[in-house]
Formats: structure tokens, sequence, C-alpha cells
């Protein structure tokens, strides 16, 4: 396969940035979008020219590393799967392929598509744990978790954070990032100490950072993992419960 590849490169985050074009040539549609991005470094290396800065780890979809927008689509044209997991053969010989970064302000640009996701970190941070002294691992069966209750947490915990939710909402909004981190916990018992001081830390935390979710439903569409838009009304039910039961928190409002 032969390709023209137009790539975002920006030196850094408060530097300006722009297209750059590129040709890839002899491509084999096997590949996955990252390793024909890694023939095209090797190639800017070879040329003594700065290779593309991508974001990337596992490469099997499960660390939510890699993220990128091609052609205008988060993690690219076929749904349900990360970058690392997109084959060269959803392409044609003599495609142009615009690739570019996350487009959000909470995720400033470190160089090129590589994007800064700390914002993350801080809602987990503000309360996507358990601190619950639970003692020693309890025997198995001890503690019943109804079926329904253990697949959606399941479901849940599928999110591997990599910010195509926030890249493919028109508000950069974090919410089903955000649910899915809060449910996952919300659902099992051992969440229950923590369920209403765990939801209002997470979403005070990112409402600083991203917009606000207007049910468009592009995060879901996006979504690498097909998490369910459902999770977010759970999160604003157990939301809204958590500041009917700290009235004070509810009067400062």
């Amino acid at each position: 396969m032969d390709l023209t590849l137009r790539v975002w490169r920006q030196a850094g985050p408060s530097d300006p940035g722009g297209f750059e074009t590129y040709e890839a040539k002899g491509i084999n549609e096997d590949m996955s979008f990252l390793e024909m991005l890694d023939v095209v470094n090797e190639r800017l290396i070879m040329d003594g020219q700065l290779p593309i800065a991508f974001d990337h780890d596992c490469r099997e979809g499960i660390c939510g590393s890699c993220g990128l927008m091609i052609n205008g689509q988060a993690h690219g044209p076929q749904l349900g799967t990360a970058t690392c997991q997109l084959h060269m053969r959803k392409f044609t010989s003599g495609d142009t392929i615009v690739i570019e970064p996350w487009r959000a302000s909470a995720f400033p640009v470190n160089r090129d598509l590589s994007v800064n996701r700390h914002a993350f970190d801080e809602i987990i941070e503000a309360g996507g744990y358990i601190t619950v002294d639970t003692g020693s691992a309890p025997d198995a069966n001890l503690m019943p978790v109804p079926k329904p209750a253990a697949d959606a947490a399941m479901d849940a915990a599928a999110c591997i954070g990599c910010g195509a939710c926030v890249a493919a909402c028109p508000n950069s909004a974090a919410q089903l990032f955000t649910a899915a981190k809060v449910s996952h916990l919300n659902l099992l018992p051992q969440g229950q100490a923590e369920r209403y001081q765990r939801v209002l830390a997470m979403v005070d935390t990112m409402e600083e950072y991203f917009g606000s979710c207007t049910n468009h439903g592009e995060c879901e569409t996006a979504c690498p993992k097909s998490i369910s838009i459902d999770f977010i009304a759970m999160m604003n039910r157990d939301y809204v419960a958590a500041q009917m039961k700290n009235p004070r928190r509810l009067a400062q409002r």
C-alpha cells in the first residue's frame, strides 16, 4: 500500500503546530496503524529527521496509552478498537490519512501526537479507589454479589482511560470515563462504604477540567470498549443522592 499522511507536528505545549505531509510507501495491509507509524519513523530517522512522537505501550488494546484522531475519528474508522488494534487493511492504497492528537484543553500536547492526560489521574486520585480496611482476603463466595451487579461492574471496569470519549465529545466532556471509574466500584459491596463520598469527589474534580455532557452519545461510539452511556445516568443519580445526604453541601451550592 502507498499512502499519504498528513500528520500534526508540534514541538511542545507552548509551540505553534501544523500539518506535515509524509509518504508511506510499501505498507503491508496486515500492519497495525502504530506499526505503520513505526515504519515512517524509521525512514525519518534514516533521513536525519525527528521521528513523529505518539503514545503507545502494550499495543494490545489494554493499556489505554495510544490515542489518535484518524481522519477526524477517535481511534479511526473501526469501532470498538483502540488505535493499536486498527489494521491498515481498513484503508485503501492511495488514501490520504489525516492524523491528529486528542483535541481538548484538558489534554495539552506534549509533542506531535502525544498528549498529557494528567487530568484523568486527578479524577482517579480524587476517589477512584477503596480505602476501607477489609482485612485479609475473604473466602470465595463469602460476600455474595448479584450477577447483574457483577456483570455491570465488569463492563464499567473495561474502561482503559484512553480519552477517546473526551476527544470525540463536542464539549470535551469526560463523563463516560468518570462514570465508568465511579460505577465499577459503586456497584460492588466493597465500594459501598465510600460510595457517595467517591462520586462527589470524582465528579467535582472532573468539572474542574472538562466540559459538560449534553447527551450527544459520541463518547459511547468512540469508546474502544463500547462502554454504555447508561453509566453516566447511574453516576448522575448517585451524585444527586450524595448531595441530598449532605444538606450542608447542598446549601453551599
